[in-house]
């Protein structure tokens, strides 16, 4: 394949999958090279040309990656810290700045995030179509009446981005404890689904999300892991 003229940015975002505007963001933040240059917004490349970002060469046929990282409480989802919050990213090695988040927990939320530089996959992933369900573990500040358990599952929770539904099941005997089970996403709906009852959420712990599960991976750690046919 031979490229000609190709922006750069279109070339970065086809091969890490992310958003033009993010592949902007990279350039601008001196984390690409070309041919050991320091590259330039609206920069064009060409076959022969060699891109690198934060030191790792970026391969003309696209080399697609997938990792399991357990998100501490504390941390953003973003590559840019935000106040005193760090980023997912200080956790993980320099070269991992070109894989994205499929999908984000909130900064006061843990457990199972997935990275990945194919954009179809995080599509596949994301989007309401496919219906990927996501697991999390709840608890709650006083424990969770009947009527509003039934409320919630049955009937949904009318929130200002529209109907909020989801299964709810009992942990350990423990009417403050729950399992949440979701397709949707919305930012923070979970947390704003409680509140419209008068709850507040004391810890919210992400376990699943479609066919991955969180199992032992340790806070803080990562792992790579190989799709399968039925991803």
């Amino acid at each position: 394949m031979r490229f000609v003229s190709e922006r750069l940015n279109k070339f970065l975002a086809a091969r890490l999958g992310i958003s033009r505007r993010d592949a902007d963001e990279m350039i601008r933040n001196s984390s690409v090279k070309v041919n050991d240059r320091q590259a330039e917004l609206g920069q064009k490349i060409i076959d022969s040309d060699i891109v690198t970002v934060s030191g790792q060469q970026i391969t003309k046929n696209a080399i697609y990656r997938y990792f399991l990282l357990h998100k501490p409480v504390g941390y953003v989802c973003s590559r840019k810290s935000q106040g005193q919050n760090p980023t997912i990213y200080s956790l993980l090695p320099t070269d991992f700045q070109q894989y994205k988040t499929v999908g984000r927990l909130d900064k006061d939320s843990s457990g199972l995030l997935i990275l990945t530089n194919d954009g179809n996959f995080a599509h596949s992933m994301t989007h309401p179509k496919f219906l990927k369900n996501k697991t999390y573990v709840v608890n709650l500040d006083k424990p969770l009446e009947p009527l509003h358990h039934q409320m919630i599952v049955d009937y949904g929770i009318s929130l200002t981005d529209g109907l909020s539904k989801f299964q709810l099941e009992k942990i350990k005997d423990s009417p403050k404890t729950w399992k949440v089970s979701m397709s949707e996403g919305r930012n923070r709906q979970i947390r704003r689904t409680f509140q419209a009852l008068g709850y507040k959420v004391t810890k919210l712990h992400r376990t699943g999300f479609g066919p991955y599960l969180l199992n032992d991976l340790k806070s803080g750690t990562y792992e790579e892991f190989k799709l399968t046919n039925n991803d």
